[in-house]
């Protein structure tokens, strides 16, 4: 999942800092939001590797399992302050929607559709955000955001015609399309949350939450755990660690030191390479038309997130 960026204040040099030093940081912000988008688009392919041997909410507890120890891990180290009473039936919400349903819907969804269109219909998520904080945050959009909107509408509607038999809306691929919304409630959700937690802080509650509320499916985990070969297992175990924990690790501490504008041009990245990482692990060659639904999708998030639209004043 792909925090929204929009919300984070970058932590500016001092200038009594030297410049080399300086451009190390900046070079490592580059390297972290890099491996970030890398091991996110990962998270695709992982999870339909998985699926053959797993149902889609035991790929969902076990992966969360795996990234709630790996985060409490780094929480223990970093010593990160409790959540405050208040806040917490708003945590429980969030990882109810922004990790329990995204990651089951999004699993079920990939059962049939393949990584790079389930990732380019998750990338579709902005589109929402933005409608999000048009209604609920009076923020505007202008001519080119909604030239946007229109342009991934389109595409999103020829990613999800590409997966039926003949010109029908396929339901798989719109399950899929109700992770991207399931992902912009999250995001918007998190706003206020802001004010009073960092990212990790919101990102790890959020997941504990999450988790919890995803071991009500764990009656026959151990069973499936026993039968699936180590590739599967290790699969899950993979997107846990690593597009799980190390990801929004990296992500956070990207987002501290470059403008978040900047962070979020690496996002555009994601459904292109997991396409590229689809291909080489598994052997998928995404479908020509579906491809380019996937191309019109991301040219209406780029429109909307650059040209589309500034909060009123």
């Amino acid at each position: 999942m792909q925090p929204s960026t929009t919300n984070e204040s970058p932590v500016q040099a001092s200038p009594s800092v030297p410049s080399p030093q300086r451009a190390r940081w900046g070079a490592r912000a580059y390297a972290a939001a890099g491996l970030t988008v890398l091991l996110w688009a990962s998270a695709f392919p992982g999870i339909r590797a998985a699926l053959p041997h797993y149902s889609p909410v035991h790929v969902a507890l076990l992966r969360y399992i795996v990234a709630s120890l790996a985060l409490a891990i780094y929480a223990a180290a970093t010593r990160i302050r409790l959540p405050r009473w208040r806040d917490i039936p708003r945590f429980a919400l969030l990882g109810v929607i922004g990790i329990a349903y995204y990651n089951i819907a999004l699993n079920s969804g990939e059962t049939h559709v393949p990584s790079a269109e389930a990732s380019f219909l998750v990338a579709s998520a902005p589109i929402f955000i933005t409608i999000g904080t048009l209604i609920f945050y009076k923020e505007r959009v202008y001519l080119w955001g909604w030239l946007g909107i229109a342009l991934s509408c389109l595409g999103i509607a020829v990613v999800s015609i590409s997966q039926g038999s003949g010109v029908q809306l396929d339901f798989w691929a719109l399950l899929v399309l109700t992770v991207a919304l399931a992902q912009s409630i999250y995001s918007t959700g998190q706003k206020s949350l802001f004010s009073r937690y960092t990212a990790y802080e919101c990102t790890a509650y959020s997941i504990w939450a999450g988790t919890l509320f995803l071991l009500i499916f764990a009656p026959g985990l151990l069973n499936e755990m026993r039968a699936a070969p180590l590739s599967a297992t290790g699969a899950v175990v993979f997107l846990g660690i690593f597009p799980g924990a190390v990801g929004y690790v990296c992500w956070v501490y990207a987002l501290s030191r470059m403008p978040g504008s900047t962070a979020a041009s690496f996002l555009y990245l994601i459904p292109l390479l997991a396409a590229v990482i689809a291909w080489f692990w598994l052997g998928e060659v995404p479908a020509p038309l579906a491809f380019g639904g996937g191309v019109l999708v991301l040219a209406g998030v780029i429109l909307v997130n650059t040209r589309g639209h500034r909060r009123a004043g």
